[in-house]
């Protein structure tokens, strides 16, 4: 599995969001296209994490296009102030996983640090409903209370949103049918040594 750190902290809030199973609607859009559509038109009671799982669920997930090149380039951009550039190629990552986390941070700062409001709050608003659905899908402590993710990119996220930066080591544990990341790091509170789970049966099951 593909393990690549976030390089920037996020100072976000946090709500309950509820976990619903993404299924293809006959004859109609997906549910991840439906949910797509509520997102962008403004709709803040789109629930995220539904969303996050229904992009899991579908072709995009494991055969959308390949954007990092891309990816590179938006944080590249951003951390030379590049501010349009970095939009940019945000867009085009947004555009293959609206989902991804990195993307709206981009687009968030650089949308910010050239003055447009609207579109700032908008990426803004995004990246708390996504970090929110993770972080109200367990509390991961346990296994059996792992947060939930869709990538294992999403862990890093995490843990750069909490202080930690990278983690001092990381296991794959198999328990009860599912899988888990077993993540120790150094708590920056208390500069003990915590553990952390996530549950990545979503990744394993597409091989990433």
């Amino acid at each position: 599995m593909k393990r690549k750190p976030f390089a920037s902290i996020l100072l976000l809030l946090l709500a309950c969001c509820t976990s619903v199973i993404a299924q293809e609607k006959p004859g109609g859009k997906t549910d991840y296209a439906a949910l797509l559509e509520r997102v962008k038109s403004g709709d803040q009671t789109v629930d995220f994490r539904q969303l996050r799982l229904a992009y899991a669920n579908s072709p995009g997930y494991d055969k959308g296009p390949d954007t990092d090149t891309q990816r590179k380039a938006m944080l590249a951009s951003l951390n030379a102030k590049d501010f349009a550039n970095a939009i940019k190629n945000a867009d085009v990552v947004l555009a293959a996983k609206y989902v991804d986390l990195d993307a709206h941070f981009v687009a968030y700062i650089a949308h910010r640090e050239l003055k447009d409001t609207e579109k700032a709050e908008f990426h803004q608003f995004v990246l708390r409903g996504l970090l929110k659905s993770i972080t109200t899908s367990g509390d991961g402590k346990t296994p059996e209370t792992a947060f939930q993710v869709i990538e294992v990119h999403e862990e890093y996220v995490l843990l750069q949103f909490m202080g930690v930066g990278l983690p001092e080591s990381q296991a794959l544990l198999h328990k009860n049918g599912h899988s888990y990341d077993e993540i120790k790091f150094k708590d920056p509170a208390s500069k003990q040594e915590a553990t952390m789970y996530f549950n990545v049966d979503i990744p394993i099951k597409h091989g990433l």
